[in-house]
């Protein structure tokens, strides 16, 4: 065992004597360790700290609103330029008017493994009076959060270290361009350590996740031949609460939809016509209210028919979750949760029904005092395994339909107001089922190892984000699909003041960086 030991020493000894990467093929070496890869990552990050920030914060400075084209493709090109300076062959998968797939590939020689990396590039809308002190497209430094009293910062001169509480300002910053960044970094990190990659790595950069990712699906089927993998990891979402890492083996899936309740043609004069012209406002009120009861627990027939219970090894990884919720709760300033005292993971779990936002008449500082003729809510179905869009959004609608709803995609005909009372107008989005890997496969194991090792401490295992990702489409070419997040949890998504802690940053770009030397399986 000596004699094997002392070989297997030299041999590592001779992978990082300096070697250029590619003359190394990866069958011809043993894994390296994840926790030497991290610290080895981690070194040259605090020798290369300003390049890193500088990279995302020029990304981060491009618009990326999904709506608005001219910038898409301006970070698409911005992405293709990072790709082709690490020498990553990088070409644009068309989506004929809105953002196109950046799609990436780095061959290993000798590697019998192929890692597919699977990120967003567009962000959510944006409102600038939201956001205190900063602009979203402006990226902007912190001591620390806003809640936590973070301070605006300059970017610090050269030579000056970032400190790992310092948050980065900015949309996308946590959602979804820095894991891009962390990706990229760790490529670079590891080529100027002499690690070689341990698997052929890909990318693939989407463009229109925030909208929903219609076209996803069409163009990478088109492109199937580009896909051919042994695992895909989503880097969307945030880490667990409580600041541990985290592999999730599922995510949910998502439906948005549209829905506008009807008055009368114009709006009218609350004093002359209260209590006689129907309201809209207030039947959209109590039709949204039929849905839940006091629990939150969803109300529509055959809502959660479908839902599988946990295996065995995911009813131990939710029995050995942190217990956070009473932490949570504390600093949400929330008293009671919904769920009749179930647990945030239990209720991850299931379905959902969500009221993103209501629209209708005037408020603000001049209020007036009207009825008006429309009342408009947006909502979202978050979807478990088994429970497709199309089945789920067919219950909402037959739901509206109960309450005594005349239900039509358009705007009503003066026939169809003056024949039917209520009258609803229903639109969604195509939306997509919901996605999970078994959490006792092999690459799950391995995957689990490698996290925990680069990390220096056990990573929460999670059979299910609350999340969406069409991780669906690699689930049906039939490459396992897992996520590692690596944002901080109060990042503010889809929010203003939308930011990144840095530390957690760092330690994503470590634990990338093990993954492509370090796992095996």
């Amino acid at each position: 065992m000596e004699r094997i030991g002392i070989l297997l020493s030299l041999l590592t000894l001779a992978v990082y004597s300096g070697s250029p990467q590619k003359s190394i093929a990866a069958q011809d070496r043993p894994p390296d360790s994840a926790a030497r890869v991290a610290a080895e990552v981690r070194a040259y990050r605090q020798a290369h700290e300003q390049e890193i920030v500088r990279e995302m914060v020029d990304l981060l400075s491009i618009p990326n609103t999904a709506n608005d084209q001219p910038n898409i493709q301006r970070n698409a090109a911005k992405l293709i330029a990072m790709l082709e300076q690490r020498g990553i062959h990088a070409q644009l998968l068309p989506i004929p008017g809105r953002g196109p797939v950046v799609f990436g590939n780095l061959q290993t020689p000798g590697a019998k493994r192929t890692v597919i990396f699977y990120c967003h590039y567009d962000g959510q809308p944006v409102e600038p009076s939201g956001w205190i002190g900063t602009k979203p497209f402006e990226p902007a430094l912190r001591t620390n959060s806003i809640d936590g009293g973070g301070e605006l910062i300059p970017f610090p001169p050269s030579g000056t270290p970032y400190q790992d509480d310092w948050r980065l300002y900015a949309r996308s910053s946590g959602d979804d361009k820095s894991p891009i960044v962390a990706i990229l970094a760790a490529v670079d990190a590891l080529r100027a350590r002499k690690i070689p990659l341990g698997v052929n790595l890909r990318l693939v950069l989407d463009g229109e996740e925030e909208a929903g990712s219609p076209h996803l699906e069409e163009t990478l089927l088109a492109h199937r031949d580009l896909l051919a993998g042994d695992l895909v990891i989503s880097a969307d979402g945030p880490v667990h609460q409580s600041g541990r890492p985290l592999v999730s083996f599922g995510n949910r899936g998502v439906v948005s939809v549209r829905l506008t309740v009807f008055g009368p043609i114009h709006s009218l004069h609350s004093g002359h016509y209260g209590n006689w012209a129907p309201n809209p406002a207030m039947r959209l009120a109590q039709l949204l209210a039929s849905m839940k009861d006091a629990d939150g627990r969803v109300l529509i027939a055959g809502f959660y028919d479908g839902v599988v219970p946990p295996g065995e090894a995911e009813r131990r990884a939710i029995a050995e979750l942190p217990d956070y919720d009473a932490r949570l709760l504390h600093d949400l300033g929330i008293a009671a949760p919904d769920g009749g005292g179930k647990k945030l993971i239990e209720m991850i779990m299931l379905p959902s029904l969500n009221i993103d936002g209501l629209e209708s008449g005037w408020t603000g500082a001049q209020p007036k005092t009207i009825l008006p003729d429309r009342a408009v809510a947006s909502l979202d179905l978050r979807l478990v395994k088994n429970i497709p869009p199309d089945e789920q959004v067919a219950r909402l609608v037959a739901h509206i339909r109960k309450q005594g709803y005349f239900v039509i995609d358009r705007e009503p005909t003066m026939e169809e107001r003056e024949k039917y009372p209520r009258i609803a107008e229903f639109s969604r989005e195509k939306g997509y089922p919901a996605a999970g890997t078994r959490m006792d496969l092999r690459v799950s194991q391995a995957l689990l190892h490698v996290v925990d090792a680069a990390a220096g401490e056990p990573a929460v295992r999670l059979p299910l984000e609350g999340g969406s990702v069409p991780m669906y489409i690699f689930e049906n070419l039939g490459v396992p699909v897992i996520s590692v997040p690596i944002v901080n949890y109060d990042d503010n998504q889809h929010s203003p003041n939308e930011n990144l802690r840095l530390g957690h940053f760092w330690r994503g770009m470590e634990i990338y960086a093990a993954i492509l030397a370090a796992l095996h399986w």
